[in-house]
């Protein structure tokens, strides 16, 4: 289905599970698709969950923006409660799990609307002061967010190390090919133009309210963009019970490289939350 979300942009939607499953909001990141959660979604929808898994703006069927501020953060908490009216209607509650990008938007829905969240599960990425909070490291590590702020430049960057940038994707080819569509790369590095720019390194912590829901944070050993201290500080702006797990021998797209251990922490998690 297609749904409108902030400032009219149309937003591919994948729904599947019974009609009056609980629902579970998946929101991927960079560079992926919907299609990143396709384990998840048909063991849940399986178990009887309602699986809600939308192509995020810039990314696969969704309108890709030219305008750069069109990838705020903000923009996409509007666009995800586009997306739960017109699932499961304007005051009800689902589960949010989110990765990447897609987390770090999640963060903010359900800091903002813990109304509408149930659970929330965070894959790789924690909050993000605990993400300023993580040192040089963490700095480090973020390197090519700076490099994408270069525009034409990161373009030509990646088309010349895309099987390094992906090395450890395991469905590098078919994400390649999609970057490969007219404007879809440089859409995708719109979401780091407009939300990890070089004044980030000397702005103030973000401010936001505290969460309140009860909070999965779960890391990778193998993920090279993104340090342990991030995810497990992020408990410290968590009011609601903070849960920590970690994945050996999987890298950044953990839910993908090990779906199984992935879709077991969520129904575990899920289930002991359960409304």
């Amino acid at each position: 289905m297609r749904t409108t979300g902030e400032g009219g942009v149309e937003l591919e939607v994948f729904v599947d599970g019974p009609e009056d499953g609980t629902p579970v909001l998946f929101m991927h990141g960079w560079p992926d698709t919907h299609d990143l959660w396709r384990h998840q979604v048909a063991a849940l929808a399986q178990d009887g969950y309602r699986t809600i898994a939308p192509d995020l703006r810039g990314f696969g069927a969704s309108d890709k923006p030219v305008d750069v501020d069109a990838y705020q953060l903000k923009n996409t908490v509007f666009d995800m409660l586009a997306v739960l009216d017109a699932t499961i209607g304007d005051s009800a509650k689902t589960h949010v799990v989110a990765h990447d990008w897609g987390a770090a938007a999640a963060w903010g829905l359900t800091a903002f609307l813990p109304d509408r969240v149930h659970t929330f599960t965070t894959l790789s990425v924690g909050h993000p002061n605990a993400f300023r909070d993580a040192g040089v490291e963490q700095r480090a590590r973020s390197w090519y967010m700076l490099l994408f702020n270069f525009e034409g430049i990161a373009e030509e960057w990646f088309e010349q190390n895309k099987d390094l940038m992906l090395a450890s994707h395991p469905d590098r080819d078919d994400v390649v090919k999609a970057l490969a569509e007219p404007g879809a790369l440089t859409a995708s590095l719109g979401w780091y133009r407009a939300n990890a720019h070089p004044r980030t390194l000397v702005s103030g912590p973000i401010d936001l309210p505290r969460v309140t829901v009860p909070v999965m944070g779960v890391w990778s050993t193998g993920d090279f963009a993104l340090t342990e201290r991030q995810m497990t500080g992020s408990k410290d702006y968590v009011d609601g019970p903070f849960r920590y797990e970690r994945i050996d021998g999987a890298a950044h797209w953990m839910q993908a490289e090990k779906p199984a251990e992935i879709t077991a922490l969520l129904r575990d998690f899920m289930q002991e939350r359960q409304p």
